[in-house]
């Protein structure tokens, strides 16, 4: 394909409201309609709550190190990771 060089640029511009709003609608879809999502949510802390309970003490250093640095939320009962 040949290039030409006039130095003139062309803008391209695409708007995808449309298309998110599609991918939403079958993001819910997929979900399916018995999907609740407080159930999920309250699952979610669960596994938090096991993925960071009983940690050794290295474990927990390195715990407390990411939370320091800012890449892991500290965690605090009834509260959902950011």
């Amino acid at each position: 394909m040949p290039q030409h060089d006039d130095g003139v640029h062309a803008v391209f511009e695409i708007d995808l409201t449309l298309e998110e709003a599609r991918r939403r609608a079958e993001v819910v879809t997929a979900l399916g309609s018995d999907w609740n999502p407080m159930e999920a949510m309250r699952a979610e802390e669960e596994a938090y709550d096991a993925l960071y309970s009983n940690l050794d003490a290295r474990q927990q250093e390195t715990y407390d190190m990411l939370v320091a640095a800012g890449v892991l939320p500290r965690r605090r009962p009834g509260h959902a990771a950011d």
